[in-house]
């Protein structure tokens, strides 16, 4: 690393007043009580425990992330190994629990070789598994003397499961499954863990049998030598490259050249192939398949929210320190403002405030509803028979019990992963050119987020299924066969009152908010259904219609989800009168700035008046605005968020910015070690070229 500054340049510190002063007069103006409302956010045993946890990292030389913005490709992703090695060893050490682990990667906050291993690969082989394939497979994987991933994703075919092109043919003359990569196209590609570390895969493939197609299913699949870790005989496996973030995990390809493995390889929890018959036995409720990638989409509904509270916190305490010119109408020679009382500057980064709020009442809500679902489809499993058809819109509304959840994770997917993904470029983009920089820890967070929004269903593809869904549901309203859940209930209510209309009191009745938003979502699935069965109007055509459809029904579950937290009894018992106001403040306005957003909508189903519309925009928001101002560092500092975690330098919870950023750009960064030869008729490009190699 670089020599240290000279002693002028460290005696230099940053013009007055000083980023500690300025946050400390934020935390002075506001009376949220920051620990009461970190609890209700996360309990006080789980930050506990994050600090316990945070101090056994911080010890550890190996998570030291002094160089994690200066290393290469090579170099990080064989740190990051290290680093998951180094986490499963301290687990067995200190007796972590899987909840502990994932703590602590979160504070780690990179990806590692280990991720889908830990994920995709274990959650599959419990929900999929039969008694006899956890003994062989999944206590193994879950003491690592196997590593896996879940390779679904083809260079051909990411959304379209039903497209997949690897094949798994059944062999009844020595019952095995011949597992082949029939084009290139069918490469397994994008898939995490898979390029270096995993030496078994979870691989989705079409299962033949007798010259017959029966779909996707799984199949686990040895790779890579259990010695050596070179690729087995007809197998081609390797790293894709480097990508735009996400650069510590190895996502990777993978192909098979007729690969025979055992019958007891599929996982035949509820599909499987017959060894005395060679006869199919049907799943008993063919979305059982796809529980995997509900459980992924549901954890990205609950940790956008987080994601999301590390850009806003970085964004909101940088603004708070940074000032900017004089406000036009303070009196002369009034200092610089501070950028965050900028109304501009206010309206971008203050609604993301709310919607991480937002999205974490939401996501705790969605992951109640899948386990509810889970318990609830195990024990109706063997009683649903029914077959689904080839048009996904015509079956009858009700018929699986995994489809009020299925689709409010693909909608609510696309929607927290897209909010909090545009958040973070907000955030970034919102600390000017010091955001820009690595060193704001909000760059290479984003980049790391970003695949979110493709993977596990490209976010507009998703929108497709939730509208299948709806118009399902419509249909079997309008023919009085309606269920009782939310989703039946708010187009029942719809159809009761479409006659007399709406007349909703969105700026003085919060409860007419959400109301607001349930009739919009209602109003547009009748119109989408009436264009679709009516008018017959293709499936392509309506795919805009589609896609406005499933954010209206997302934004109301959002917003339904706030509310509902908001005036819960949990909150109104353990907050003081204070705070939860300012959390009824933050659900205003998240929910009027959504509205204000999509006010075309609203005011085209007749859920609200032009004239509120305007009060909207030109009164209540801006009035929220100046409500939360105050709060805003608060709010954020009672996300618990350790600088640690954070490692920017602008969103140090001190305020001590400036220094902070000095520092690593003049000694942490190894550019400075270089001593360049200028002249373009010097061969050389360095002229300290052999004392730099006998560094490395």
């Amino acid at each position: 690393m670089p020599n240290p500054p000279p002693a002028w340049v460290q005696a230099l510190k940053p013009a007055s007043p000083q980023g500690t002063e300025l946050l400390t007069q934020e935390r002075a103006q506001s009376n949220i009580d920051v620990d009461t409302l970190g609890d209700l956010l996360h309990t006080k045993e789980a930050l506990k425990k994050q600090d316990e946890i945070l101090s056994v990292l911080k010890s550890e030389k190996v998570f030291d992330k002094s160089r994690n913005h200066v290393l290469g490709r090579t170099e990080k992703i064989q740190l990051a190994l290290a680093r998951g090695k180094r986490l499963q060893q301290l687990k067995k050490a200190h007796n972590w629990s899987d909840e502990d682990v994932h703590v602590a990667n979160d504070l780690v906050s990179e990806p590692t070789p280990y991720g889908l291993h830990a994920s995709m690969f274990l959650v599959t082989l419990r929900e999929q598994g039969t008694p006899e394939q956890h003994k062989l497979f999944y206590e193994r994987a879950r003491n690592y003397e196997i590593i896996g991933c879940y390779a679904q994703t083809e260079l051909g075919h990411g959304s379209n499961v039903r497209g997949l092109e690897t094949t798994a043919t059944w062999d009844p003359s020595d019952q095995t499954f011949i597992i082949h990569s029939p084009t290139l196209t069918a490469s397994k590609w994008w898939i995490g863990s898979l390029g270096r570390t995993a030496n078994h895969a979870v691989v989705m493939a079409q299962l033949y049998i007798g010259g017959k197609n029966y779909g996707p299913h799984p199949f686990v699949v040895q790779i890579r030598d259990m010695e050596t870790h070179q690729p087995l005989e007809n197998v081609y496996v390797g790293d894709i490259g480097p990508k735009f973030g996400y650069n510590t995990m190895d996502n990777g390809f993978l192909l098979f050249n007729k690969l025979k493995i055992p019958h007891v390889n599929m996982l035949a929890r509820f599909a499987q192939v017959d060894k005395a018959t060679n006869k199919y036995i049907r799943p008993a409720s063919p979305s059982l398949m796809y529980g995997t990638m509900t459980w992924v989409r549901s954890n990205i509904v609950l940790q956008a929210g987080g994601v999301l509270a590390r850009g806003v916190t970085i964004a909101v305490r940088y603004c708070a320190v940074r000032r900017q010119f004089q406000d036009r109408d303070a009196k002369a020679n009034a200092e610089e403002n501070q950028v965050l009382n900028y109304k501009m500057v206010q309206i971008r980064l203050l609604p993301l405030l709310a919607a991480m709020y937002a999205l974490h009442f939401t996501g705790r809500g969605m992951m109640r509803l899948y386990e509810e679902n889970q318990e609830r489809m195990k024990a109706a499993a063997q009683a649903d028979q029914e077959k689904r058809g080839a048009g996904p819109e015509q079956l009858r509304a009700g018929s699986d019990l995994l489809a009020d959840l299925h689709a409010t994770s693909c909608g609510l997917k696309a929607l927290a992963s897209t909010t909090a993904g545009e958040g973070l470029e907000v955030c970034r983009r919102a600390c000017g050119g010091h955001g820009y920089s690595n060193y704001s820890g909000i760059g290479p967070w984003y980049a790391d987020y970003l695949p979110t929004l493709t993977w596990e269903g490209d976010n507009y593809m998703l929108t497709q299924q939730v509208a299948r869904y709806l118009l399902k549901s419509a249909r079997a309203v309008l023919a009085g066969k309606g269920t009782a859940n939310d989703t039946s209930r708010i187009l029942q209510a719809y159809l009761a009152r479409r006659d007399k209309g709406a007349s909703f009191d969105i700026l003085g009745n919060d409860a007419d908010i959400v109301a607001a938003f349930a009739w919009r979502t209602a109003h547009l699935t009748f119109e989408t259904l009436k264009y679709r069965d009516v008018e017959k109007r293709s499936w392509n055509s309506l795919l805009i219609n589609f896609w406005r459809l499933s954010t209206a029904l997302s934004q109301y579950l959002v917003v339904k989800n706030f509310y509902e937290a908001v005036n819960s009894p949990e909150i109104r018992s353990s907050l003081d009168k204070d705070t939860a106001s300012t959390l009824r403040s933050l659900f205003r306005l998240h929910a009027l700035h959504t509205l204000d957003r999509e006010a075309s909508e609203f005011f085209s189903s007749a859920a609200v008046t032009v004239r509120q519309i305007g009060l909207t925009q030109t009164s209540e928001v801006p009035k929220l605005l100046d409500e939360i101002r105050p709060h805003a560092v608060r709010l954020v500092d009672s996300w618990k968020i350790p600088d640690w975690q954070l490692d920017s330098a602008l969103g140090r919870s001190d305020g001590d910015v400036y220094p902070d950023l000095f520092k690593r750009a003049s000694m942490q960064n190894p550019v400075n070690d270089l001593v360049f030869d200028p002249y373009p008729w010097n061969e050389n490009v360095l002229k300290n070229a052999g004392e730099i190699k006998s560094k490395l």
